[in-house]
């Protein structure tokens, strides 16, 4: 009597350990979230520099 309740407690102990479905799980993709210019002259403000600096080396 003590083996059958001993294998009814491993049997029952070991079912649990494989609980669950073979199905892949759901990875949902990260949110991007992407940050406006402050300024409408970002693309303008560099070469704007650029040239000032090349326009002063000139002039001396």
């Amino acid at each position: 009597m003590k083996k059958l309740v001993l294998a009814a407690a491993l049997t029952a102990a070991a079912s649990t350990a494989f609980a669950g479905n073979m199905a892949e799980p759901v990875i949902e993709a990260p949110v991007i979230v992407e940050e406006a210019s402050s300024s409408s002259t970002g693309g303008v403000l560099v070469p704007l520099i650029i040239l000032a600096v090349i326009a002063a080396a000139i002039a001396d």
